[in-house]
């Protein structure tokens, strides 16, 4: 951590004395009061410039923060002509990654009616030369909020999930595990799993909650015997292993569906799931 504060003192310093920049923002986890920070935790910059464009074409300023040892870089038309980034990864470990705006299209942003994400997660003013961030408004912190699902939402997910465990078991059967990981892994846990275990923690907290990205914060809000059945969800290459993991998602899923369901009196699709159990037994035994 003393080398992640040394590193943005450093940027801040440059930015000080270098009189194309007008403003110098920190955003993200490290002034987000609800995110989870460590030694790990990047450091998300905004620099402000009359004219950004000879920071978007020339990368040697990088240098004056460390040695870049990997480097991501994306013009403004990755992001709507808004702005540009630089993701730098340096030799000292540190991961910083620059938002460079000019300063007319920062002003925009300014004075858009509605606070964009990234500064309603969490911003802080590092260095302003004529007040151009004055009119931001305060953030709320609650862009990562877990809101409420629609009963549609809800059985969209839940008729997903059972639909989709069909192709995993067929994969299994095929030994085709590339597809079975595919299925299982980016569609059902990514797409079905996280957000029903972030309803089910939500729905215990008022609605008034986050995890974080992509189930950081699980463990914490879960009891430990969930936490041990979304475990046993998880599995390597072989083929036995992943029926056990297919039948820990199936058997997680019911119950803190049928959980949920209750909790927010919406219809659980009872005969769906006996039905895909009965078909994924079929396959098992074949």
């Amino acid at each position: 951590m003393q080398i992640r504060a040394e590193k943005l003192q450093q940027i801040i310093d440059w930015a000080q004395n270098n009189p194309d920049i007008r403003a110098l923002l920190l955003t993200s986890s490290l002034v987000n009061p609800l995110a989870p920070v460590d030694e790990l935790s990047d450091l998300d910059i905004e620099l402000v410039f009359d004219d950004n464009s000879r920071y978007i074409a020339n990368k040697i300023w990088l240098n004056h923060f460390g040695i870049p040892i990997a480097m991501i870089e994306e013009d403004e038309h990755y992001f709507d002509g808004k702005h540009a980034m630089k993701m730098v990864l340096y030799a000292d470990h540190t991961k910083v990654d620059f938002k460079l705006y000019s300063k007319p299209n920062f002003l925009k942003e300014v004075n858009q009616n509605q606070l964009c994400e990234d500064w309603d997660i969490g911003y802080k003013v590092l260095l302003d030369k004529e007040g151009i961030t004055a009119a931001i408004k305060k953030p709320s912190y609650r862009v990562s909020i877990i809101k409420k699902p629609t009963a549609q939402k809800f059985n969209q997910l839940l008729n997903d999930f059972w639909w989709d465990c069909t192709y995993v078991a067929k994969c299994l059967v095929r030994k085709d595990i590339f597809y079975a990981k595919f299925m299982s892994e980016d569609n059902i846990r990514t797409n079905y799993l996280v957000p029903l275990i972030e309803w089910y923690i939500a729905s215990q907290h008022d609605w008034n909650i986050t995890t974080n990205k992509h189930g950081r914060l699980f463990k914490k809000y879960l009891p430990e015997r969930t936490w041990e059945k979304i475990i046993q969800t998880f599995s390597a290459a072989d083929i036995n292993e992943n029926w056990t993991a297919l039948f820990a998602m199936a058997d997680l899923v019911a119950k803190i569906g049928r959980e949920l369901a209750d909790k927010l009196t919406y219809p659980y699709p009872v005969k769906l799931e006996q039905d895909i159990r009965t078909y994924l037994n079929a396959l098992k035994t074949k």
